[in-house]
């Protein structure tokens, strides 16, 4: 048996392809009501037959089924205990689906330490050798095994954690005033991306006398673009959200500040170099940096006096403009790709 995981509403063009893949088999669409789901009653050994079907998310080999309740499911753990020879480490993934007596982490917990009496395994939450999901739909359960291997992953040993670059970066921007309404909507934008990428910090910095009212209206958009991601973020992560400081400053001063021996400071600018031409260079002065801070203008480019100070001038996309909103991710999303190419990605500080 084996239990399929489709998007909302793709269950019948699915059940469709398995179909034509696996001749006249029998196939629960939606059991009982539930969208995204399909039980389909087969050998599991016909899994590889109908893993290149697109539609399908996630293929669960089906080891037992049982009655939900927990009792039910502990008194399996031998027979999946079976399906853990080999393995060092194991994790439960439990999705429950209807009104029971017990939860998803009840189940974890009490079939995890069975598991493990009976295995010697270890949990490993993150990349377990082995996955152990339970399926409850209504009053069924359906546990299967499947190898830690299969499993996509957001994070994983091998992937450069982004978060020790933009923890480094201080984002200097000359903020967008042409009127109060466009100036409330790109510094929405812009706090948005500052959040999103959480960064060590966002200055809003003039460099020149400035419309208050406008300045007023761009900083509260920052604000509410800030918020709207920092909530998003919230509920996304397992771990802690930062909030991004956000500070205002003139630029000419705020370039004397951060000219410091072990800080590096980027201009992008049209005028500067392609940022191919500088990698290696860059890596190497970044990865050594105890801050990183980039500059970079609005509807007016940086001031070239402040090119002087900078360690790099940099153009991002020769022969484009793009948005002032876009500076942000389009600068960061930039460097982030040359530390991946970077076989050392050394952090010392």
């Amino acid at each position: 048996m084996l239990l399929i995981k489709t998007q909302r509403g793709m269950e019948y063009v699915a059940a469709s392809y398995i179909k034509d893949a696996l001749g006249d088999v029998e196939i629960e669409i939606r059991p009982s009501g539930y969208l995204g789901l399909l039980v389909v009653h087969c050998d599991v050994g016909l899994k590889e037959k109908i893993e290149e079907i697109p539609e399908i998310e996630t293929i669960v080999p089906v080891k037992v089924e049982c009655e939900a309740n927990l009792n039910e499911i502990l008194s399996k753990a031998e027979i999946i205990a079976e399906e853990l020879k080999g393995a060092k480490t194991f994790a439960i993934r439990t999705k429950r689906r209807g009104k029971h007596d017990f939860s998803s982490l009840d189940v974890n917990l009490d079939l995890g330490d069975k598991l493990r009496e009976l295995t010697g395994c270890e949990v490993d939450l993150n990349f377990p050798d082995r996955a152990v999901y339970v399926e409850i739909i209504g009053k069924r359960a359906f546990i299967g095994v499947i190898d830690g291997a299969e499993e996509r992953k957001k994070y994983t040993p091998e992937k450069f954690d982004s978060r020790k670059l933009f923890g480094k970066i201080s984002f200097v921007q000359m903020p967008y005033l042409e009127d109060t309404r466009a100036a409330l909507e790109i510094g929405e934008r812009i706090g948005r991306a500052a959040q999103a990428f959480e960064i060590k910090e966002l200055v809003i910095a003039p460099h020149e006398y400035v419309n208050a009212f406008e300045l007023e209206y761009f900083i509260k958009g920052v604000r509410r673009g800030q918020l709207a991601r920092y909530k998003v973020q919230e509920k996304a992560y397992a771990r802690e959200v930062r909030k991004v400081p956000v500070f205002v400053r003139d630029m000419y001063q705020v370039a004397r500040d951060k000219r410091r021996r072990r800080n590096a400071l980027i201009v992008t600018d049209p005028t500067g170099k392609q940022i191919s031409d500088v990698r290696e260079e860059l890596v190497r002065r970044l990865a050594y940096a105890g801050e990183i801070v980039v500059f970079a203008g609005s509807r007016t480019g940086v001031p070239k006096g402040i090119f002087r100070l900078a360690d790099f001038v940099i153009d991002l996309t020769p022969y484009i403009t793009f948005a002032t909103e876009q500076t942000i991710p389009v600068t960061l999303s930039a460097l982030l790709t040359c530390f991946e190419d970077d076989e050392e990605r050394t952090f010392i500080s």
